[in-house]
């Protein structure tokens, strides 16, 4: 995809202009914090421009210098290396000046559950917690429990975990989906392999600006916490549940010791899930623009199986196996993963924009 030079000295242009704005120590308050989003959000892509026209400025003086009989065999060999390069510069280019989404850069809150699988789901569903756990660490993320619901023999039902760093959305929004396991069961006597299942959602946490919860849309109910672990279960009404009645949407939390802290966690999930639905409201508008993402991001959709026989883990949407399933569940696999379905997204959004 090729930009063309006035669009390279645009960038260009805007780019300078808000260093300009931003040196000239005049902006306070919200316009200070709107152009530092701007400079963010523009510094790449005017670095990649810049990249861009710079080869194609030091081509067109090498061309020029085919006709001077003394300079042509190394204007000739620095062309042909130059010429090679540009077309990765320029993919780099219109990657970086594809549309985001404006959630990219948010922190996210990361639901696990059990499905179909009874304990088995559940200890797999403690899997990719501990295999998202792991990854968030490498790259650098904190990552905090917010709720769980745990099983009897020590997997989870349910269990949400709070993912704060610079573009958590960005690399994880692709793992929303069904996650299919096929292995012998630690329950199972008869050696025998058993497919089960485990539902991952991965939503953008939101600012309280970005959702207006209204105190008289909610019913609070608090009650006594029950599950395996923990001093204060059992004990005392610290276990919070709240429904947001216009949507009925049901968020509970019984981990912290406090109501208070579980009351605010459960605000906190509850924020997360209602700023999701209105994405989905707006993407649903925009259907067209949805279609060249690698998923829906649908958690009804079966995206993963992790074949323990063969040690093998298959992503459905982009059909990329490999066969390294150890590192993967450990953490320090799944960045290949990631990557590659970012790269395909990237790839299907920019063949979109050539037809």
């Amino acid at each position: 995809m090729t930009i063309p030079d006035a669009r390279l000295h645009q960038i260009a242009a805007r780019f300078s202009e808000i260093e300009a704005r931003l040196a000239s120590g005049t902006l306070e308050g919200k316009d200070f914090v709107a152009a530092s989003r701007d400079f963010s959000e523009l510094e790449p892509v005017a670095r990649a421009a810049e990249a861009v026209r710079t080869m194609r400025g030091e081509i067109a003086g090498l061309t020029a210098l085919l006709d001077d009989a003394e300079m042509r065999a190394i204007a000739q060999e620095e062309l042909a290396e130059l010429s090679a390069r540009l077309p990765e510069a320029e993919h780099a280019l219109a990657v970086a000046m594809l549309p985001r989404d404006a959630a990219d850069a948010r922190s996210a809150m990361l639901e696990v559950r059990a499905g179909t699988g009874g304990d088995e789901a559940a200890l797999f569903a403690a899997d990719l917690l501990r295999m998202y756990e792991r990854y968030a660490a490498d790259q650098g993320w904190r990552f905090e429990m917010v709720s769980a619901n745990a099983s009897d023999i020590g997997g989870f039902k349910e269990a949400v975990a709070e993912i704060n760093g610079n573009g958590v959305f960005a690399k994880l929004k692709f793992e929303s989906g069904v996650h299919r396991v096929q292995r012998v069961p630690v329950t199972e006597s008869g050696g025998r392999i058993h497919t089960s299942a485990a539902t991952v959602a991965v939503l953008p946490e939101p600012d309280e600006v970005d959702v207006q919860i209204n105190d008289g849309d909610l019913k609070i109910d608090v009650y006594r916490a029950s599950g395996a672990g923990g001093q204060h279960v059992n004990t005392t009404d610290s276990a919070v549940r709240i429904t947001h009645l216009p949507t009925g949407t049901v968020v509970t939390c019984q981990d912290g010791r406090s109501q208070h802290k579980n009351k605010a966690q459960a605000m906190q999930v509850l924020r997360a899930r209602l700023f999701e639905a209105q994405r989905d409201a707006v993407q649903g508008e925009e259907a067209a623009a949805r279609k060249a993402m690698v998923g829906s991001g649908d958690r009804s959709e079966r995206i993963r199986t992790y074949n323990f026989p063969q040690g093998r883990v298959t992503d459905h949407r982009i059909n990329l196996t490999l066969h390294r399933l150890p590192e993967i569940l450990e953490g320090t696999g799944l960045g290949e993963m990631i990557d590659a379905l970012i790269a395909e997204d990237q790839a299907k959004r920019l063949a979109a924009l050539g037809e």
